[in-house]
């Protein structure tokens, strides 16, 4: 494997590393949101921190539950890249 194709890897892997880990707590503040946005519509209340503290608390309940997939998907992931680094590199 040469330099180039490693490196087309490892870009394409930390993208999927990415959405895999920052893609369920984005859709649920996204959802969360459109709720939110929904609701002051109908009822005419125009209040910032109304948007702003449900997305902060889904957030946070979020990060609690899937902190330990997050860190070990981007544990896997930094392993995956020192031992091909290595492969590139070549013990010489």
């Amino acid at each position: 494997m040469d330099t180039e194709e490693a490196l087309a890897l490892a870009l394409r892997e930390s993208l999927w590393v990415a959405l895999q880990v920052m893609g369920p707590p984005l859709l649920a503040m996204l959802a969360v949101g459109l709720v939110v946005s929904l609701l002051q519509a109908l009822t005419q209340i125009q209040e910032a921190t109304l948007a702003f503290l449900p997305k902060l608390a889904i957030c946070g309940v979020l990060m609690l539950l899937l902190g330990p997939f997050a860190i070990g998907a981007m544990r896997g992931w930094t392993e995956t890249l020192f031992d091909r680094a290595v492969a590139v590199g070549g013990m010489r």
